[in-house]
């Protein structure tokens, strides 16, 4: 069953309306309805009025809960232009084209499912920054340092040969001191 709304000569410009009906077409009526009513733009309101209008003959002249209700089609059509026109320099004059629309939405009944919620999904966890874990700091010291013991045995091995070096040289020198003394 379809249900429609019409509004005509509405004095907003097509093209801005048209913008705001791509975001609810498709939509349920009274999720549609909620958002327009919060939409900055001119056009939002006066697409709000038509649905709120349509919605209504489908609950007095159907019997139909609105909750069932889901908008099959919004057309926006161009109305006739107003024209006026402003003073321009040098005697001239330039038009002024006072655009308006005929608005029309359909409704069409649905029947929503159980579990399906009305309005969206459940938000998202917020992400959780943790600052970074000890372990991985500690881990890194450990390799630097397990390195560093593996250097120094090499490092250990150098310095006692040289202090065996310097030993033999040290027993040389006294050997060397005795004999010349006596």
């Amino acid at each position: 069953m379809e249900v429609r709304a019409v509004a005509k000569y509405v004095r907003v410009q097509p093209r801005k309306v048209r913008i705001v009906a791509d975001l609810v077409s498709g939509k349920t009526a009274e999720f549609a309805a909620a958002k327009l009513r919060f939409h900055p733009s001119k056009g939002a309101g006066a697409l709000r009025k038509v649905l709120v209008s349509a919605m209504a003959n489908a609950a007095e002249n159907n019997g139909v809960n609105s909750s069932a209700l889901r908008i099959r089609s919004i057309s926006v059509d161009e109305g006739p232009r107003i024209k006026r026109f402003t003073q321009k320099a040098m005697g001239r004059g330039a038009a002024i084209l006072k655009k308006t629309s005929h608005i029309t939405v359909v409704l069409e009944d649905f029947e929503p499912k159980a579990d399906q919620k009305p309005h969206g999904t459940k938000a998202k966890p917020r992400p959780k920054f943790e600052a970074p874990k000890k372990v991985k700091a500690s881990a890194k010291k450990e390799e630097v340092l397990a390195e560093v013991e593996a250097e120094e045995p090499a490092v250990t091995e150098a310095t006692e040969a040289a202090e065996a070096n310097q030993e033999t040289s040290e027993v040389t020198e006294e050997t060397k001191t005795e004999e010349a003394e006596g």
